[in-house]
């Protein structure tokens, strides 16, 4: 496996979240798909952290982290240079062509989304985002997902910035179910459950999972879901799913 590199230092794109771009050579991945990075030589922290693809091009892998812990801190205060990144990997999402879609993203969940609206635009889809976050200060990046949408609807849970709310909520009371062929989502777990329940019967709901992954690669079955056809591990036959699938009163 050819090595990769972190090719400039973390930049800061909002409160708590940070842009990270790797060379990754041969190893061009699919939107809705996750790399996983060790993040030192020593053994604390001992695991590698996940995190889905923000972009790609000409064998460079863009990332959002949201600082959540020590791991996260220090991948944030990295150097240029070589990195320890294993993958792509897991199942990504559907790809619409010339359809009416909906996006809902959710805190850093909205990272994965953007990778996926510039496929769907490349593929004449007409997107409408809904783009929720904590607060405006905590949105990262807004003008190039704007530039990817025919309508964009900033959310937040205060009101610093668009419609005060949850995405989940917004997205339900934009259009009736059935005017969008597919609805793609990724964030809290509420905000698509929501989205899953509100559009699975007129159209295709595809949910990208969060979980915290041991491995990454399906062998310790330590991020396994319950779905109407059994149990699924979310780093191998995931981290996308169809959201009329998950069993989501039994998640936790």
């Amino acid at each position: 496996m050819e090595s990769a590199e972190l090719l400039e230092k973390p930049e800061k794109v909002s409160t708590d979240h940070f842009l990270l771009k790797i060379l990754l050579k041969g190893r061009e991945p699919v939107p809705g798909q996750f790399i996983n990075i060790r993040i030192g030589r020593e053994t604390d922290p001992l695991l590698r952290r996940p995190f889905s693809v923000f972009d790609w091009s000409d064998n460079r892998a863009s990332i959002i982290i949201r600082i959540a812990g020590r791991g996260t801190s220090l991948l944030s205060e990295l150097s240029p240079g070589p990195i320890d990144v294993i993958g792509p990997f897991g199942k990504g999402f559907t790809l619409a062509e010339n359809k009416d879609v909906l996006l809902v993203g959710g805190g850093v969940g909205n990272a994965p989304l953007f990778f996926l609206a510039r496929m769907l635009k490349e593929r004449k889809c007409r997107i409408t985002y809904v783009y929720g976050h904590r607060s405006k200060g905590h949105m990262f990046l807004t003008d190039v997902y704007r530039d990817l949408c025919h309508e964009f609807i900033p959310v937040t849970d205060d009101g610093s910035e668009g419609t005060r709310g949850y995405a989940g909520d917004i997205a339900g009371g934009i259009k009736r179910p059935g005017d969008y062929s597919h609805v793609y989502a990724c964030g809290p777990h509420e905000m698509m459950k929501k989205t899953a329940l509100a559009f699975s019967m007129k159209s295709r709901v595809e949910v990208s999972i969060e979980r915290y992954f041991g491995c990454g690669t399906g062998l310790c079955s330590g991020c396994t879901i319950e779905c109407a056809d059994g149990l699924k591990r979310v780093c191998k036959d995931g981290p996308v799913f169809p959201g009329d699938n998950i069993l989501w009163d039994r998640m936790v």
